[in-house]
């Protein structure tokens, strides 16, 4: 058996917490040093590192299997089409999709948000009708939206958060009308680290008959994900928050809501028939993936799910959600005058954080002579941190290789850079 044939083990035990010290060797980057110092990394809501199954995904293709998809009878070309294809339906059992014709692939999650706008919003809304949006969301869930407004005559409403940056749910209920077409949320903040109840947020669109799109890129390395569970039309992710490569992403839409929708982009594997008279298209997923993809990239993105899968999103959640509480109480104890930006009940494994005359840059680019790999600046989450009446945070994000001896390093690093700048 090949590989790429191998089904899927979603049967490993979760119950037992993972053994991080083991975990880590599976990442040959964590052995780097920075600046002589052992690599820290806590940019992990920008990207993720890789394990060592995922490199060996990628290069073993390349070297073996690496050939176009589809289109070719040889040999090579009908292993990287099954590779490929496998790689769809280890996405599929990642989300719980009913059928593995509802995984498009994308370059990300910014490009499947945006081929919701221009298909489904293109061809369905029109002047007058109503998105929502969340005041925290990231910038691809922003302006695609403000993009078909201009253009169509809709109107944008924004859902608030209140001071810990929990969603106003209230106030979501209050917006909803009949005019709501469209609800589009993060499920999870990259910003905050605050997790959304999508459940709720989808139950209460459909009251109104809307659409729901999640942008689901910090949401599924974090929290088990079941699409169909939740209920919503639309959920997007990204191949480099789930341990995966950068440049590959999925799209799930429900099958009716694919079905008729239009192409967005032209070209080769989207069509059925070309003629100067008239096109056909190709069926679902293959419609809106024109032109030839990321094949590796998709082949070790499919392997990232299985290896999630495998280690268990659900341990992974909880020993984040340790380090959270964990680095939250020694920066708080530490750095009494530390502002946290974001500080909603049960949130993601992200910690937003200002401290007083410091800027976000210097702090990051100090810390870094020590080793540590932080991400400063507006996480392309502008309109939140405005919110909060800050235009850039240092934030420190947690994956499932870190651990409570480099939180002890990066807070005794960020004494040593707070003495730096004082």
């Amino acid at each position: 058996m090949s590989e790429y044939a191998a089904v899927v083990n979603t049967s490993v035990s979760h119950e037992a917490p993972l053994n991080v010290a083991q975990l880590r060797q599976e990442f040959p980057i964590l052995s780097r040093e920075i600046n002589g110092r052992p690599l820290v990394y806590l940019d992990n809501a920008a990207t993720c590192q890789k394990p060592e199954v995922v490199l060996r995904a990628q290069d073993h293709f390349l070297r073996h299997s690496n050939a176009n998809i589809h289109r070719g009878l040889h040999t090579l070309s009908q292993e990287a089409t099954d590779a490929f294809e496998h790689a769809r339906r280890q996405l599929q059992q990642l989300i719980n999709a009913p059928s593995e014709r509802e995984i498009i692939f994308t370059r990300g999650t910014t490009e499947a948000i945006n081929l919701v706008a221009q298909s489904w919003g293109r061809s369905q809304l029109q002047a007058g009708d109503e998105i929502l949006v969340s005041m925290m969301e990231h910038h691809a869930n922003i302006v695609p939206w403000q993009m078909l407004a201009e253009e169509k005559g809709l109107t944008l409403k924004v859902i608030p958060v209140d001071e810990q940056g929990v969603l106003d749910m209230a106030a979501y209920q209050a917006l909803l009308s009949d005019r709501t077409r469209l609800v589009a949320v993060a499920h999870v903040s990259n910003a905050l680290g605050t997790v959304n109840p999508v459940h709720e947020i989808t139950r209460l669109a459909k009251t109104v008959d809307a659409v729901v799109l999640i942008d689901g890129a910090q949401g599924v390395p974090h929290v088990a994900v079941d699409v169909q569970q939740i209920g919503a039309d639309f959920y997007a992710l990204s191949g480099h928050k789930i341990y995966g490569p950068t440049g590959m992403g999925v799209l799930y839409g429900r099958e009716a809501l694919l079905e008729a929708m239009p192409p967005w982009q032209g070209g080769g594997e989207m069509i059925d028939q070309v003629s100067f008279e008239k096109t056909t298209y190709a069926g679902l997923p293959h419609k809106f993936e024109a032109g030839t993809p990321a094949i590796a990239e998709g082949v070790a993105m499919g392997r990232a799910a299985q290896w999630l899968m495998e280690t268990g999103v659900e341990r992974i959640g909880a020993w984040e959600h340790q380090l959270t509480r964990y680095a939250t109480d020694q920066l708080k104890s530490t750095l009494p005058d530390i502002r946290i930006i974001g500080e909603a009940p049960g949130k993601a494994g992200v910690i937003s954080f200002v401290l007083p005359h410091a800027h976000a840059q210097d702090i990051g680019l100090l810390i870094d002579q020590l080793g540590v790999a932080i991400r400063t600046g507006h996480h392309c989450a502008m309109p939140v941190l405005h919110h909060f009446g800050v235009n850039a945070t240092a934030r420190a994000s947690f994956a499932a290789y870190n651990t409570k001896e480099e939180v002890d390093f990066f807070v005794e690093s960020l004494v040593k850079v707070r003495e730096m700048l004082a």
